[in-house]
């Protein structure tokens, strides 16, 4: 059963639809504790007053807001949602855009939304009509005693919410050194060979395909370490590793040419693929080039997995 985050209701303009948010993403984090290597003991993370230096009872810790210097106004839960009652229990769409508009950067966290008691009818018909116009809502939400700006789209069955950055968040690049003008435009070769291997490279989108590689290196080396019976053992940093190489001109057209070769046969870019459809002889059709799927990474097993297994 999916974790509820939050109960409210969506709003707009007058249709009201009770729903329950629940979590869309699953992170698959390493969790490491900080532990003292003199006994092996935890090192927690203390509640300790900063006057006295002891530690303090989590019933005696409340929440304030510093009005002027040294004097706080105390906060609870309570006094949170009636701040704005309407806010800390309402999706409220402000209005809806065209969701090719909203830059990808916008997006932040998604959750999923499921219908309430008694709202289902308006959850199915607020689901078919953002399909149906290709539009998403933006809305205002408050969560965990902050306000976001969210997307609330479709996916499949399901209504999703995608809380957005705001736009003073987003940094302006103007400020750094970046290429540009005739002299810093690539030349045509290397621009048509480039081209060639993003087609060569594209292929369908599949999530599955990729893998936190890193994430399960990490476990076969601490397997390592465990079967070594080096669980205690700090790896020496190496040596033999020099810094990096400092920036040096590169020939793009010879690492072009050798990606494109690795990768087998180049394939027909697209405007060679348009010459090949006007050249067909009229009532045929060229033929499709054909597109390789995209390559997967061979599935690997966990080193927990492993164990398991064992």
């Amino acid at each position: 059963m999916a974790r509820t985050i939050w109960k409210g209701a969506i709003s707009f303009g007058l249709v009201h639809v009770p729903i329950v948010v629940h979590a869309a993403t699953r992170p698959h984090r390493l969790d490491f504790d900080w532990i003292d290597r003199r006994d092996d003991a935890p090192v927690g993370y203390q509640r300790i007053n900063k006057r006295t230096g002891k530690v303090i009872a989590s019933e005696d810790i409340v929440k304030g807001y510093e009005y002027e210097k040294g004097e706080y106004v105390y906060l609870n839960e309570e006094d949170f949602k009636r701040a704005n009652v309407a806010a800390t229990q309402t999706v409220e769409i402000q209005g809806f855009v065209d969701a090719a508009e909203v830059p990808i950067y916008y997006y932040d966290t998604p959750y999923y939304l499921a219908p309430d008691r008694r709202g289902e009818k308006g959850y199915v018909l607020l689901r078919e009509v953002l399909k149906e116009a290709g539009r998403l809502g933006l809305a205002r939400v408050v969560l965990h005693t902050r306000q976001y700006l969210c997307a609330l789209l479709p996916q499949g069955d399901a209504l999703m919410l995608i809380t957005l950055r705001y736009g003073d968040e987003i940094l302006s690049a103007d400020d750094l050194e970046l290429p540009g003008g005739k002299t810093a435009a690539p030349a045509a070769r290397e621009r048509d060979m480039a081209l060639r291997l993003v087609e060569d490279m594209t292929g369908p989108w599949d999530p599955q395909a990729y893998r936190d590689d890193y994430r399960e290196d990490l476990l076969d080396a601490i397997e390592k370490k465990v079967k070594a019976g080096k669980t205690h053992v700090l790896t020496e940093a190496d040596e033999t590793q020099g810094p990096r190489e400092s920036a040096k001109v590169i020939d793009l057209m010879s690492l072009l040419k050798q990606s494109i070769e690795q990768r087998g046969a180049p394939k027909k870019t697209a405007t060679k693929k348009t010459a090949a459809k006007k050249a067909a002889p009229a009532g045929k059709k060229a033929p499709a080039a054909r597109r390789p799927a995209a390559a997967k990474t061979p599935a690997r097993k966990s080193a927990a997995t492993r164990r398991k297994a064992a």
